[in-house]
């Protein structure tokens, strides 16, 4: 069985100088149902991690990112079921602020939380980890050139 590629993706927009998420409440049916989650998938085969964070992105959201960025971490677990330890890229995606996603059909309801706020609806120990991390990179304005991905037109 190939090993599954997946991304984790934070969409956030900037609401009086401070950022905030958004988090979705995944479908009855679907994997993690009733789990409030960020945008998230597997990477198709021939695709590259950034860009797959990217198709997810519009795929659940609708939206295109004026910021793309790579986190400098990692979410990192162990699946019992596939006895496989995943090491799975993270990504930012800076929104405007006055966009509204366009929910598909593996989420119900969506939100834009404060990192207080956000941390308390996700289940995942290391995602919240990398939601605060990258809540201080942006708020301490430290990302790097290095980790921004150019979009293609």
């Amino acid at each position: 069985m190939p090993k599954k590629r997946l991304i984790d993706l934070y969409a956030y927009r900037i609401v009086e100088g401070k950022p905030e998420f958004l988090l979705f409440k995944r479908a009855k049916g679907k994997i993690y149902q009733g789990q409030w989650r960020m945008t998230g998938g597997k990477v198709e085969t021939g695709e590259t991690y950034w860009k797959g964070a990217l198709r997810e992105l519009k795929e659940e959201t609708g939206l295109t990112p004026v910021l793309f960025w790579t986190i400098p971490s990692v979410n990192t677990f162990y699946e019992h079921k596939s006895d496989t330890v995943h090491h799975i890229p993270a990504f930012a995606a800076q929104l405007e602020t006055d966009q509204i996603p366009d929910l598909d059909d593996e989420h119900t309801e969506y939100e834009w939380l404060t990192l207080e706020q956000a941390v308390k609806r996700i289940s995942w120990p290391e995602q919240r980890r990398l939601l605060k991390l990258t809540d201080s990179i942006i708020t301490q304005n430290e990302i790097l050139d290095d980790w921004i991905v150019s979009i293609p037109s």
